[in-house]
């Protein structure tokens, strides 16, 4: 064969193959026939384990089909999904240490945590609120002066209530819980005032039928959260297959199938989720 034949077919091969060669996850789930998906059990509605031990919620259904995308575009014959229970403090440890390939659950992009991790497209926009007793006349966080309000300690809540109380000049005593179950017994318990973390986790939180009381949350929301899932650092082939998978649902209309089934009953999605599902409906 002439040499420059057999140069165009080590070419045509390298370009080929290039794309998943640079790849260090997609490399792995192709030649394991396994991708590992990490999820925080007991964010319902967005990440929970069901009563038969499956991994259930928004951000699970999501990573499911995330799941399905990447062995068709591997054109893998089968791609076992394999599901790892995380904590909130663990979770993108998991992602770094490569104990997971990606985590489906609630954790906020920030540019802080990108130093860490590499992120998807963003899966859904909520805000910080603070759920309270429903005998209480606290509506709003300046009504909170001289209060205790619990936060999970180490999330973007936290640094950011902190930020919040700082710059409206009240006093408010912050009580850092492990889990979303440790500050709702503090309210049961009637020990705090308030409960901080994002709006919708809050609401799936009491409507999980595991809240003993009468709770409602506070008018105002002190911050935003935008949700995305996070990814090893440094794997651009892998968050182009991941994305590809999620810009399609936005555009397809597929998304509004997952929302309905998990976050219908609490109304349509916000004008801010609407137009975050719009933008990143990404064509191909």
């Amino acid at each position: 064969m002439p040499l420059r034949a057999l140069l165009c077919l080590v070419l045509a091969g390298f370009f080929a193959t290039s794309a998943w060669a640079q790849s260090a996850t997609l490399d792995k789930i192709r030649k394991s026939g396994v991708i590992t998906m990490g999820y925080v059990e007991g964010s319902i509605p967005f990440s929970f384990k069901d009563a038969s031990g499956q991994a259930q919620g928004y951000s699970v259904s999501l990573c499911n089909e995330i799941a399905a995308g990447i062995r068709s575009q591997l054109k893998l014959a089968q791609l076992e999904t394999r599901w790892v229970p995380l904590t909130i403090q663990d979770r993108l440890n998991a992602v770094r240490s490569g104990r997971v390939d990606i985590e489906c659950s609630t954790t906020t992009w920030t540019l802080s945590r990108q130093a860490e991790v590499d992120f998807s497209l963003i899966t859904f926009v909520d805000g910080g609120s603070i759920l309270t007793h429903g005998d209480s006349e606290l509506r709003r966080l300046v009504d909170f002066d001289g209060k205790r309000i619990a936060v999970i300690a180490d999330t973007t809540t936290e640094k950011v209530l902190r930020e919040a109380v700082k710059q409206r000049g009240i006093k408010v005593g912050i009580e850092a819980v492990k889990t979303r179950e440790a500050g709702l017994q503090l309210m049961e318990q009637r020990k705090i005032d308030g409960f901080a973390s994002d709006r919708i986790v809050l609401i799936g939180l009491v409507l999980g039928g595991n809240a003993k009381g009468v709770y409602k949350l506070v008018d105002e929301d002190f911050s935003v959260e935008p949700y995305a899932f996070a990814l090893p650092r440094g794997d651009a082939d892998f968050r182009l297959a991941v994305n590809r998978v999620l810009a399609g649902l936005y555009r397809n209309g597929g998304i509004d199938k997952i929302y309905a089934q998990w976050l219908g009953k609490l109304g349509p999605p916000s004008l801010l989720l609407s137009a975050a599902y719009f933008v990143q409906a990404l064509s191909e």
